[in-house]
């Protein structure tokens, strides 16, 4: 964190799981329309502080950020989306069940 020494970084491939690819997509749409810059993002990350990089994966740390800037940007309150998530939550875990429900 912040040039912090934390060991040696892993070289091993990682075979990204399909929420990572979706994280990282919204990075870069949102991006590219301006939602926020890589100043906001950096800065909502430094913002969660040291225990966040040791609790919470890369992606999970990348979502928590964008999410801030989109909240801080008026893109969406915290309300909002607590009611969409309980809608998609109540279709079920997985997509056979929505399609089903």
């Amino acid at each position: 964190m912040g040039g912090m020494p934390a060991g040696p970084i892993p070289m091993e491939g990682h075979d990204f799981s399909l929420w990572e690819k979706r994280v990282d997509a919204l990075l870069t749409l949102c991006g590219s329309k301006g939602f926020f810059t890589v100043d906001g993002l950096r800065r909502a990350l430094e913002d969660m502080g040291e225990e966040a990089f040791e609790k919470y994966s890369y992606y999970e740390r990348w979502i928590a950020s964008i999410n801030q800037n989109l909240v801080e940007g008026g893109h969406y309150t915290l309300e909002e989306l607590g009611t969409r998530m309980e809608e998609i939550r109540v279709r079920g875990q997985t997509y056979g069940d929505a399609n089903h429900g």
